[in-house]
């Protein structure tokens, strides 16, 4: 019963903010999650789950089978989706595959409320061409969502490039010194790129939801 009275769910967020509400799945017990899921059933409202892990979703499907739309690489998933986005164009770019769970979060977080996304992979500095070869459709994006750990260098080289609003997501991928992110995190509270803004480590959804906000603005 202490998990029913832990829930409560703010449906009119999205009306006061443009956003509406998320659930971080990481620590909810799974009484927790499906009280959630009768209530956004009950409502018929749209829902993101973000870090929703293989085991949640997998109790989930149980108990409420077909109901989440679910991405088992960004640990996403939604239930119906938000109001219809814009046609502002907008990227997700990501330094190396291993940044993908968190560019995928954000582009996951970008899709549930109706926005389209040009996803560019693994075009890190190591291979600078990678990323300059598709230069010319970045700069046609109006808001870039740049994901990238180890020393977090692409940010800062494509804001020297694109006019673009950008958004840098440090990762904690990398080794030793990386320390969990905080490297590239410095990194890039230090670009040289002026206009760079930067989220918390690995908060794609965070990126994403900053973007929506700048989205929200144009229409």
């Amino acid at each position: 019963m202490s998990d029913i009275k832990d829930v409560n769910l703010d449906f009119d967020r999205e009306r006061r903010t443009g956003l509406a509400e998320a659930v971080f799945c990481q620590g909810k017990s799974i009484n927790q999650l499906r009280t959630i899921c009768d209530s956004i059933v009950k409502e018929e409202k749209p829902m993101l789950f973000t870090r929703l892990s293989d085991s949640q979703h997998r109790q989930l499907e149980e108990s409420h089978s077909g109901l989440l739309s679910y991405d088992e690489i960004s640990k996403t998933a939604f239930f119906l989706a938000a109001n219809a986005g814009t046609a502002v164009p907008v990227a997700v770019v990501s330094g190396g595959s291993s940044d993908l769970s968190v560019a995928r979060e954000a582009s996951r977080t970008l899709a549930f409320y109706g926005h389209e996304v040009l996803e560019i992979h693994d075009v890190g500095v190591a291979g600078l061409w990678r990323m300059t070869e598709r230069l010319e459709e970045l700069r046609s994006c109006k808001i870039i969502i740049c994901v990238a750990g180890m020393d977090a260098a692409l940010p800062t080289v494509l804001g020297g490039l694109v006019s673009a609003a950008l958004i840098a997501v440090p990762t904690s991928v990398g080794y030793g010194m990386v320390k969990g992110g905080e490297t590239a995190l410095r990194s890039l509270l230090v670009s040289c790129a002026p206009g760079v803004t930067v989220t918390n480590i690995d908060n794609g959804y965070g990126a994403a939801c900053a973007a929506i906000r700048i989205l929200n603005s144009f229409s």
